[in-house]
């Protein structure tokens, strides 16, 4: 999956479903043999499989970045000013972290940048259309689930000034529905849970049956057979234009930084600590820069409060990941 502080849960997803992916990519965004695409994207996370298959479909150059460089803006702007990148995916958060480090120069021969993993807010698209304003930037949505998206979006200036950026319109073969607790679709503007349907569902979790039957669900709209993914996550359409809007999470998962995260399983890393009385989790994000920071707050068991207890981050490194 896009990541977890669980235990990791492995997908099985179809060859037909990224192909459906790449394809319809291809035929949206148009690469050619004078594209050069980045490859920054470590292989555990989805978005390396259309980095990494794209360019080889389409017949462009595919550059590979260093092992450490995704985690580096300094990195990347060298990286795209050096080997002329044309192409190339960034986490919101870590666009934000690039915008504040790039020269003009850097982003010369930019077409486009494609964006997910979490929210684009206006902030952060706007601060790369200040530094590139001839390049495109697209807002894509979509769980490994799913082959890594499902809907996409051209932003454009007045998506800016609205204040909200959509995640789109579905991919090729691909439908989405708004739907209420009972499964019937939310008129448009209400929210409701987004679920997903057609070519690029994956078979479900390897290995994990009943958590695939809970997520993997029948579709009543559908043909005898057919599915449905629960995402998790509350969108609703425009009533204006029918574009899909993103509201953030049905459950208390969040995403960080391209990652799935569950603050219910950071806290409960807290609470084994024995110096830790209780303990809270919270995202907070920075209006300014649209980055979320994850805040986990203590309280000690001994003491006056104002220090907190010992060991506590090395605590936490042996039980989450990085």
């Amino acid at each position: 999956t896009s990541g977890s502080t669980g235990r990791p849960k492995g997908v099985s997803v179809p060859h037909s479903a990224v192909a459906n992916r790449l394809r319809w990519a291809q035929d949206t965004y148009r690469l050619t043999e004078d594209d050069r695409v980045l490859l920054k994207t470590p292989a555990t996370f989805d978005v390396s499989v259309w980095e990494l298959f794209w360019p080889l479909l389409a017949g462009a150059t595919l550059v590979t970045a260093g092992a450490d460089d995704h985690r580096d803006p300094n990195a990347l702007a060298r990286l795209l000013r050096e080997h002329r990148i044309t192409t190339v995916h960034f986490v919101p958060s870590m666009l934000t972290a690039f915008t504040g480090v790039a020269a003009p120069d850097d982003c010369a021969r930019l077409r486009r940048v494609l964006a997910s993993g979490e929210t684009l807010t206006p902030a952060v698209a706007d601060g790369l259309l200040r530094l590139a304003p001839h390049t495109e930037l697209h807002n894509l949505y979509g769980p490994t689930e799913a082959a890594v998206d499902v809907t996409a979006h051209p932003v454009t200036a007045t998506d800016i000034a609205s204040g909200r950026i959509p995640i789109g319109r579905p991919v090729w073969n691909t439908t989405t529905l708004v739907l209420d607790e009972r499964l019937r679709p939310a008129p448009p503007g209400a929210p409701g849970e987004l679920y997903l349907a057609g070519a690029q569902l994956a078979y479900g979790y390897h290995g994990r049956a009943a958590l695939t039957a809970s997520r993997f669900v029948a579709d009543p709209y559908g043909p005898p057979g057919a599915r449905l993914y629960r995402t998790g996550d509350l969108a609703r359409l425009r009533a204006a234009d029918g574009q899909l809007e993103h509201l953030g999470r049905a459950d208390d998962q969040i995403k960080l930084r391209g990652q799935r995260v569950e603050p219910g399983e950071i806290r409960a890393a807290l609470d084994t600590h024995p110096e830790v009385a209780d303990s809270a989790v919270i995202a907070h994000e920075d209006t300014a820069t649209g980055t979320t920071h994850l805040i986990g707050y203590v309280v000690p068991r001994t003491g006056d409060g104002t220090a907190l207890p010992a060991g506590l981050d090395g605590h936490l490194a042996a039980r989450l990941p990085a």
